[in-house]
């Protein structure tokens, strides 16, 4: 089969399309016939060896495509669930996506859902299973709650987006682009701020009537930790999934205390999760947002877009 590989950590250009060997699946599994994959930053992550894997390695952890023994249309679940309760990614534990073939447990493939193409199943699982474990699992979102999301162009925050819509939130987005602010109305944010130009923390206190936001999503880390305790309000929930710019904020415990606020970690995503946000897609409730589709082949370039943070949603990969 044609699949894209790594065999050195680096940048985009040690992201070789080349012929690999046919994956043979074993007890419960399923050889799947991949027809889309989207990128996430786990792939970045890992092919710069943030963490570094054992090579050659196949990235992409979401894909959709069509099982090669009965010919359904089907959308990987990316979590394999151990047997001692973690969760293996597939792309970052084994091989991924970026394929024209792969092996998966029966029990992490599921049909995809009327009307979405193989490109929007792709665009889904893992960024809707993560945004879905940290809205609804982990910080408990409710109707009429606000909600931030910081950098509406990352996946996870425009499946936030989505998931806090569906859930009857009132959200609030952030990004430094002006033209990302207006396609996240055109998606349904009900607030819109550009964290670079505007004050956040002014932005919030106004739109919220001085409450603050119940809930805060953030994924970027010391750019934008102070502001997410500011502007949190009094019993309101932090949930937090990464750390794009940076791991070790300043604490200002004192606004912990003060406001007595949750900080929430959560990674990833149990079955449950993605079967949670699964249901949401499938009743029509929320709808992954694909930025753009591009080749196979054209993968180093992908990359390059998604390291850049140009796009706003999934940029996903067609296979022939």
């Amino acid at each position: 089969m044609k699949a894209v590989r790594i065999h050195d950590d680096g940048g985009p250009d040690v992201l070789v399309l080349e012929d690999a060997p046919d994956p043979s699946p074993g007890p419960g599994e399923t050889l799947i016939r991949l027809h889309a994959s989207a990128l996430n930053h786990l792939d970045v992550w890992i092919r710069k060896g943030l963490p570094s894997v054992p090579k050659p390695r196949i990235l992409g952890a979401d894909g959709a495509g069509v099982r090669v023994d009965t010919g359904e249309r089907v959308v990987i679940n990316p979590g394999i669930e151990a047997g001692d309760g973690t969760i293996h990614v597939i792309g970052e534990h084994g091989d991924g996506t970026n394929a024209e073939l792969i092996a998966v447990p029966e029990t992490n493939v599921y049909p995809i859902p009327d009307g979405l193409s193989f490109e929007e199943a792709a665009a889904f699982p893992l960024v809707f299973e993560t945004a879905y474990r940290m809205l609804v699992t982990r910080a408990g979102v409710h109707e009429g709650e606000w909600v931030l999301l910081w950098g509406i162009g990352s996946g996870v925050s425009t499946a936030g987006l989505a998931i806090a819509r569906a859930l009857g939130a009132r959200t609030i987005v952030t990004s430094s682009s002006d033209a990302k602010l207006e396609r996240a109305k055109e998606l349904g944010a009900d607030e819109v701020v550009n964290h670079a130009t505007g004050d956040v923390k002014a932005f919030v206190r106004e739109v919220t009537g001085g409450r603050g936001a119940d809930v805060v999503v953030d994924h970027v880390g010391e750019a934008t930790w102070r502001t997410s305790l500011d502007v949190a309000a009094r019993d309101g929930r932090i949930a937090v999934c990464g750390a794009t710019t940076g791991p070790n904020p300043p604490a200002a415990l004192h606004r912990i205390w003060w406001k007595q606020l949750t900080i929430l970690g959560s990674t990833m995503g149990t079955r449950t999760d993605f079967e949670g946000a699964y249901a949401l897609v499938a009743s029509g409730r929320a709808r992954p947002v694909v930025d753009e589709v591009v080749p196979l082949e054209e993968i180093r370039a992908a990359h390059a877009r998604l390291e850049a943070g140009e796009q706003l949603g999934k940029i996903v990969l067609s296979i022939p």
